[in-house]
């Protein structure tokens, strides 16, 4: 299992629970990840929290943040962003239901607090390639394994839903926090996690988005999320029903906030539309993509 190195710094995590690929079981709890750690993690690695139609507060700190930031075909990060045609053009996909499960960096994409244009939301995006049922659960901090107080892992979301009767194709915009764990010493490698996903998926279309930060250094670098995606392209080789969208290559400079990880309104707005287009390149209604990653 490859990994970035420990550190000598407390696992940004709350209580491990384990399912699917790695074992149905409940880890124990990291020793010395005190509460007021874990209220320091959640600060500092979720930045938001949005689960249905309800924010936490800190979340909502977040989004204020977001949306005081210049949005719109005039702002920096629009000026430097040149949709390639596959952006514009009218993709469609054989989806008809997506279920979205993302961590902090979909938060922005789902709140109106962040666009205030419904039209540039994620669900608005997935509608506009042909999908007609969309459910999106994206929490901070979430990861595939982990879990804050008051949050489900991202495992335990697909399998409630699958267990709740949905079906149709999934994304996956989970790994960032994966990536930053694994670094900082969990015992659930990076390969699992991916795995762990895939079977709560039970054979249906996933399609991934890919990790990107602009930290050059500590659990949530650069060189760990290049890990992550690494692995995310290793795995498709299993896996028929897995394409990986290459978020990372299209991040351009000026759509990270200064912590290096979380986007502009702006950005936002485009990491909403890629996504939705991805998975039209993904799964298309007409044809077959054959291909692992969508760029």
């Amino acid at each position: 299992m490859r990994r970035a190195g420990r550190r000598s710094m407390p696992l940004p995590i709350g209580p491990l629970a384990g399912g699917g690929v790695t074992g149905r079981r409940r880890l124990a709890v990291t020793a010395g990840v005190s509460a007021a750690v874990l209220a320091s993690v959640a600060s500092a690695a979720s930045a938001g929290v949005f689960t249905g139609r309800a924010l936490s507060e800190s979340g909502l700190d977040h989004v204020r943040s977001l949306a005081a930031a210049p949005s719109g075909p005039g702002s920096p990060a629009a000026a430097r962003y040149r949709p390639a045609s596959r952006q514009t053009r009218a993709d469609r996909t054989s989806c008809t239901s997506v279920g979205h499960i993302g961590d902090s960096l979909s938060v922005g994409m789902v709140s109106p607090e962040v666009l205030s244009d419904p039209a540039q939301r994620l669900a608005a995006q997935y509608r506009d390639v042909g999908v007609r049922r969309v459910r999106i659960n994206a929490s901070g901090g979430r990861s595939v394994v982990e879990q804050l107080p008051g949050q489900l892992n991202g495992y335990r979301v697909a399998t409630g839903w699958y267990q709740a009767g949905f079906r149709g194709c999934w994304v996956f915009a989970l790994g960032t926090n994966d990536a930053a764990n694994v670094a900082v010493g969990s015992p659930v490698g990076l390969p699992a996690r991916i795995q762990e996903m895939m079977f709560a998926a039970h054979g249906e279309p996933v399609m991934w988005v890919n990790a990107q930060t602009d930290v050059s250094s500590g659990p949530w670098s650069r060189a760990n999320m290049r890990l992550w995606d690494s692995d995310l392209v290793a795995t498709c080789a299993a896996y028929p029903n897995m394409r990986v969208f290459d978020w990372a290559a299209m991040v351009q400079p000026g759509w990270h906030l200064e912590d290096g990880i979380h986007y502009t309104a702006a950005a936002y707005a485009i990491r909403a539309h890629a996504i939705a287009h991805a998975l039209a390149m993904a799964f298309p209604a007409n044809g077959h993509h054959s291909a692992c990653v969508v760029r």
